[in-house]
């Protein structure tokens, strides 16, 4: 396949998006970003600046110092995709907790933090040949993408995949306060006045309530295919 394209990959939170974006550039030898893990990043940044608790966000100082958050990824060729990395440390285990998730939406929602990581992102895909999933992906990143996918499922759905892999690493947690923590964000991510999480005009919805890995991947390949 000579011809690159870019890929967005929108949608709400533990819809799988990764997942698949993982699979499609691993397929296509694209470059695979998670921008939420960017996001993520940002907030455990301000979590151990106490710029955010679960009493206060002192918005003023997270602002001020976003210079003092470096963010890359680094490719870690055993699992074969990039981990992300907060001030040359690897943080890809502790972005992944659910009091991360608590408050990544805030994070998220912040200007400032959206413009800086935005920047970022745009440069990894200039040259195409990238797979970058998110919540603006298709509507603010790569507006251009040749193919822009938009992923949901029910919050229940979404709660009980997010519920089991939190358990399977060992956390603990109970399924209704992971639902709390998926319909908060749904929330917050739909009505932020910045970059709120909507479906772009020409993406491609995918329910994947009652779709396994394998029959989304399948699915999706085929509609990238189409492309090329």
């Amino acid at each position: 396949m000579s011809s690159k394209i870019t890929i967005a990959i929108d949608g709400f939170s533990s819809t799988g998006k990764s997942t698949i974006a993982k699979q499609l550039a691993k397929e296509l030898g694209y470059i695979y970003v998670d921008s939420g893990a960017m996001y993520r990043a940002m907030t455990l940044f301000a979590m151990n600046q106490n710029y955010i608790t679960n009493t206060n966000f002192d918005k003023r100082s997270l602002i001020d110092n976003l210079d003092n958050a470096q963010l890359k990824f680094v490719f870690n060729a055993e699992l074969g995709f990039a981990e992300m990395y907060l001030n040359d440390k690897n943080v890809e285990q502790k972005i992944r907790t659910l009091e991360v998730s608590n408050f990544v939406s805030a994070i998220a929602a912040v200007p400032e933090v959206r413009r800086k990581l935005v920047a970022i992102q745009k440069d990894i895909g200039k040259n195409k040949g990238v797979v970058m999933d998110g919540r603006d992906i298709g509507t603010v990143v790569f507006t251009d993408a040749e193919l822009k996918l938009f992923m949901t499922s029910s919050a229940e759905t979404r709660a009980q995949r997010r519920y089991d892999e939190l358990i399977e690493k060992g956390e603990k947690v109970s399924y209704n306060d992971v639902l709390d923590n998926v319909v908060q964000r749904d929330l917050v991510d739909t009505t932020r006045q910045d970059s709120p999480l909507v479906k772009a005009k020409d993406a491609i919805e995918i329910d994947n309530s009652n779709l396994s890995k394998e029959e989304q991947f399948n699915k999706i390949l085929k509609l990238v295919k189409e492309k090329l």
